[in-house]
Parts: structure tokens; C-alpha cells; sequence
């Protein structure tokens, strides 16, 4: 277990600085690894000497910038990147998934307003269940992608920053945590900053551990899902015939109403009052393009992921599970 190798945030001796004039490794001298030491100091209270030794100790691997340019949602039709997530074993399990830890999704579902089969999709969708959790150390992968991918390097110092105050908040050793080529953790694969803003103690020993407590894993998915207004029992989305004589959205907003989208054509039984937010969305399948009404929940989902094909692989296995529990539970 992770939390048995525990020591104190940056225990370790520091690296010397000539390891990393290597490609691999960063320079502890490089202005942008030397600011961000800085500001951590400054804003933070961290010594800036042991933040530039554990990035010293970090491995830049181009396998992680490789993936972050690839991702599945961004390359697959629907038709395929579905394919992916909705099989009989990830249903199965899930099931499984369901019936072992009953008592901790039940107590999550009740206490933040969250369908239960929700929860467990987004865990089997995230990580099969905690079997695939990520083999890249979350330090590799954020330094990686901080330091040497400019067009998200923002976003990922920022998470560089909330992992290191995370890992001290939870007495971690920053060398130690994995997780994916982006950095997400545990068996949710929280980033960074969802880590500290929306995981929970699920077990009630005290502490916050996505790793090996799953009542802590299934109540802080619930806590993710109900901060960001997940609605108990309303739908995801509606299937729909044809696109009228509106364009399918390409963002993630929802930028018309059931009523509005009636009223252009698209047909559909709306499942939602007429004044409720909704898009219209397009998904490629292999005999052509297949259209969904896509609701609050949807939106939702997709404040975990940001796509909608993630969205709706999430929704689907959630369906098949919960369909699956009916019939054996």
C-alpha cells in the first residue's frame, strides 16, 4: 500500500544538480524550474532549495508527451472509442464492482444525491474497477508536461503545484505517488487539484486515501459528480431523429432548451421540461451520424472529462451495470 510507504514531503536527500544536464532530467538552474521554485516559496512556505531537489529528481519521458497528443477521444469515431469501455467484462465487473461495495455506494448515493450506477461506471470507465491505475510517477508526468509542452505547460505547473502541496498536506513523499501520463491518481484518477478540492473521507479513519480505501474512492466520485450539480434520477440524454434545421454543438455548453430544440425539428421524447437546458450533439457511427439530446446530467459528466464521447461511454456503461445489477441483485 502507498499509505504504508509514507515519509515526510521532500525527506530525501537532494539530488546533485549535475544530474540534470541529462535530456531527461531538468535543470535545477533553468530560469523557468528556478521561478517556479520560487513561487512556491514565496507563496507557499516551501524551501526552494528541496522544491528545485525534487524536480532534479524528475525523469522527462517522451512516452508521456507522446500520449497527452494522442488521446482516445480526440482520435477515435464514437463507433470505436465506445467499443473501448462498453464490453462484457467491463459490465460484468462492474456489476461485481457493485455488489462487493454495496454499503459504501449506497451511503454515497444517499448522503450527495448521486445515482449509484453513475459512481461505479465513472471507476470502471477511469481505471476497470482500481486494476489500471497508471504506472508513470505523477512527478515524471506533471514535470513532463509543466516543463516541456508548452501548450498546456500552465495548466500542468499549476497541477505541479497543487501536487506538492498535496503530498505535503497528506505526508507523502512527491517521488512516490503514480498515476497516468497526465498525472491523475488512484483508483478515481483525480488530478491534483480535484484530489484537494473534491475527495472526501468515506471511511470516517480521518483521512483522504484514493488509493487504497474505496469508501474513500466511491463517496469522493459522488462529492465530484454533486458539486458540479448532478441531479439524482434525471437522464443523461435522449435519443433523437434527425437535426432539423439546427447545427449539432461542437463545445460541451448547452446552448438551447428541450423547447428550443422541438421547435427546430429535432425529434426526440424529451425527458425534461421544455424551458431545461440541452444540445444537440452528433456521434459517428458506422452506417452514419447518430444525434442524442443531451441534458444537465450530461453536462455534468463531462466537468469530469471534458468530451462527449467520454460522456456518453460513461452513461452507457452506467446503463448497462445498472441493468445488469437489476437482473442479479
Amino acid at each position: 500500500m502507498l499509505r504504508n510507504r509514507l515519509i515526510t514531503l521532500l525527506a530525501c536527500a537532494a539530488l546533485p544538480y549535475a544530474a540534470a544536464e541529462a535530456d531527461n532530467t531538468l535543470n535545477a538552474d533553468d530560469r523557468q524550474v528556478a521561478d517556479f521554485a520560487a513561487r512556491m516559496a514565496d507563496e507557499h512556505g516551501f524551501a526552494a532549495d528541496d522544491v528545485r531537489a525534487v524536480l532534479a529528481d524528475a525523469e522527462i519521458q517522451q512516452s508521456i508527451l507522446d500520449a497527452i497528443s494522442r488521446p482516445a477521444e480526440k482520435t477515435k469515431p464514437w463507433h470505436e472509442y465506445r467499443k473501448i469501455f462498453l464490453t462484457e467484462e467491463r459490465i460484468s465487473q462492474g456489476a461485481q464492482f457493485w455488489n462487493e461495495h454495496r454499503a459504501s455506494i449506497d451511503a454515497a448515493s444517499r448522503r450527495f444525491g448521486v445515482d449509484p450506477s453513475m459512481i461505479v461506471a465513472i471507476i470502471g470507465v477511469e481505471t476497470f474497477y482500481g486494476r489500471r491505475t497508471g504506472s508513470y510517477r505523477v512527478l515524471d508526468s506533471l514535470a513532463t508536461l509543466g516543463f516541456r509542452y508548452p501548450p498546456r505547460s500552465k495548466f500542468f505547473l499549476r497541477e505541479l503545484e497543487e501536487f506538492l502541496l498535496l503530498t505535503r498536506e497528506q505526508g507523502l513523499d512527491p517521488r512516490l505517488p503514480k498515476g497516468s501520463y497526465a498525472g491523475a491518481m488512484g483508483a478515481p484518477q483525480f488530478i491534483s487539484s480535484s484530489y484537494r478540492a473534491y475527495a472526501v473521507d468515506g471511511d470516517g479513519d480521518g483521512q483522504v486515501n484514493l488509493w487504497d480505501s474505496w469508501p474513500d474512492v466511491i463517496a469522493s466520485v459522488a462529492n465530484y459528480f454533486s458539486v458540479h450539480g448532478w441531479a439524482a434520477g434525471d437522464p443523461v440524454a435522449s435519443l433523437a431523429q434527425g437535426p432539423g434545421d439546427i447545427a449539432p454543438g461542437k463545445g460541451l455548453k448547452l446552448d438551447s432548451t428541450v423547447g428550443k430544440l422541438q421547435a427546430s425539428g429535432v425529434r426526440f421524447e424529451a425527458a425534461q421540461e421544455a424551458d431545461s437546458p440541452a444540445t444537440l450533439i452528433e456521434l459517428d457511427q458506422v452506417d452514419g451520424p447518430e444525434y442524442w439530446v443531451a441534458y444537465k446530467n450530461f453536462y455534468v459528466i463531462t466537468r469530469y472529462n471534458r468530451s462527449r464521447l467520454y460522456a456518453m461511454a460513461a452513461h452507457d456503461l452506467a446503463e448497462a451495470i445498472d441493468s445488469r445489477v437489476g437482473q442479479t441483485g
